[in-house]
């Protein structure tokens, strides 16, 4: 709809804005973003060969110069013939061929209406599985940007991303916690506990009340669900709403002294493969800088590697792991599709992913030809287990990271406070090995057929 009408975040009237010169990140392929990177431009990605012909120098990082780079994507697409570009707002969403959803996190409060009347249908209509339409839903009318009330944050459209920080269970040291579930309910292999005396809380009260948070933006309200404060905010609020809220140590008592810290950190397994653990609790305005500072003081997270820190901002998404199918379709739809930031695939690397793949789901189905899936042992395969992991019930965004790919090699003696780096940049080294070949196999397997 730019330039005629602009959202709050854009400041041109170009396809590719960016917000900053590093936003495509790493660029080795040990890094799983940069892995991502090699396999889109490996399908002729235009976002990824775009960026790299507009690069500036920025260390291990992909950077661009970002007005160079808008207008090369601008032209390339203006002067493709078989793209009609129309510079108008979209009022309605067909749903009688292949249509692709990839409007980002900040849509209009008009679309999101359009949205979210597309997704209650799909709701309404959902069989076998009830867990999103059950509990408290997020209505599209009104002040969609502001938190409505608690119940908000599930249902057909999310409108803050409050994700707690994700570490991998690799830089773990377990000697300082132990595995139990509150009241030893369920499964106690779920939950990994950070037992903190009084001087190591008061220590996590003082990061969390001084240091550097990150400011809001003019186009984001401050107000909170009181269902899920920044962690910060409940520290502020006096010494003991921590001690009585996510870290509070009640039926958690430590099974190797039979002693009840005085506050417990709690971890929770994050997917299936327990490659990753979530803080629960802390989602978080701190700077990332200081979320570092201050977790990694906590016991066993000295050598915390984070596949993703903690965030709190408006950032509208849809609970993809209940209404999408694994081509990010639409449940009980044939055609529609949905891409990009909106699904919870969080980053511009990511999002040109989903765009990659929707497009080609969206024109094999015009075209009649067999539907295909994306290698799971691949980068795109990742994003697609993000997007599709029913594990954590609380779905928030993500970037892509090695906690998604399949399990390899993964020897390593996490009870011994031993961290073994090489091992690990050489298992990643492998990993994405494996995934290229997979990705050039899939390449030169899927060939569109002639038309006409």
């Amino acid at each position: 709809m730019r330039p005629n009408r602009s959202g709050p975040a854009h400041t041109s009237g170009t396809l590719a804005e960016l917000v900053c010169s590093n936003s495509f990140r790493g660029a080795a392929l040990e890094n799983a973003v940069g892995l991502l990177k090699e396999e889109l431009a490996r399908l002729g990605s235009l976002i990824i060969t775009s960026a790299r012909e507009c690069a500036v120098p920025a260390g291990g990082a992909l950077a661009v110069d970002r007005a160079r780079f808008a207008a090369l994507v601008e032209s390339r697409v203006a002067g493709e013939p078989r793209i009609t570009l129309h510079r108008e707002e979209v009022r309605a969403i067909p749903v009688d061929r292949p249509v692709i959803v990839a409007c980002g996190p900040l849509p209009s409060d008009e679309f999101l209406t359009i949205l979210d009347e597309v997704l209650s249908v799909t709701l309404r209509h959902a069989q076998g599985d009830t867990e999103s339409a059950q509990g408290d839903t997020a209505s599209a009318q009104g002040d969609t940007g502001s938190a409505q009330s608690d119940g908000a944050r599930r249902g057909r459209l999310h409108y803050y991303d409050a994700a707690s920080p994700i570490v991998d269970a690799d830089s773990i040291d377990e000697s300082f916690m132990y595995r139990k579930s509150r009241y030893d309910k369920g499964d106690g292999d779920d939950y990994l506990n950070i037992p903190l005396n009084r001087a190591q809380y008061a220590q996590l009260l003082a990061d969390l009340r001084t240091l550097e948070r990150h400011p809001a933006k003019d186009f984001e309200e401050t107000r909170y669900f009181e269902g899920c404060l920044p962690i910060e905010e409940m520290a502020d609020r006096g010494d003991d709403v921590l001690r009585f809220g996510p870290l509070k140590p009640v039926g958690l008592r430590d099974p190797s002294t039979g002693v009840t810290p005085f506050a417990v950190v709690q971890l929770r397994k994050e997917n299936a493969e327990a490659t990753a653990y979530n803080l629960v609790g802390f989602q978080t305005r701190l700077a990332w800088p200081a979320q570092k500072e201050a977790f990694g003081k906590l016991p066993g997270l000295a050598q915390a590697e984070w596949l993703r820190l903690g965030v709190m901002h408006r950032n509208t998404f849809i609970d993809s792991p209940r209404l999408l199918d694994e081509r990010l379709r639409l449940r009980g739809m044939r055609c529609l599709y949905f891409a990009g930031q909106i699904t919870g695939a969080e980053g511009y690397v990511e999002a040109a992913a989903c765009g990659a793949m929707t497009g080609m789901h969206a024109a094999r189905e015009i075209l009649g030809l067999p539907a295909v899936e994306l290698p799971r042992e691949t980068a795109f395969g990742a994003v697609v287990a993000h997007l599709q992991n029913r594990h954590t019930a609380d779905f928030q965004p993500s970037n892509v990271t090695w906690g998604a790919f399949p399990v390899m090699l993964r020897q390593h003696d996490k009870g011994s406070g031993q961290h073994d780096k090489t091992g690990k940049r050489e298992r990643r080294r492998m990993m994405a090995e494996r995934a290229l070949a997979a990705i050039e196999k899939f390449a030169s397997e899927t060939v569109m057929a002639p038309v006409g």
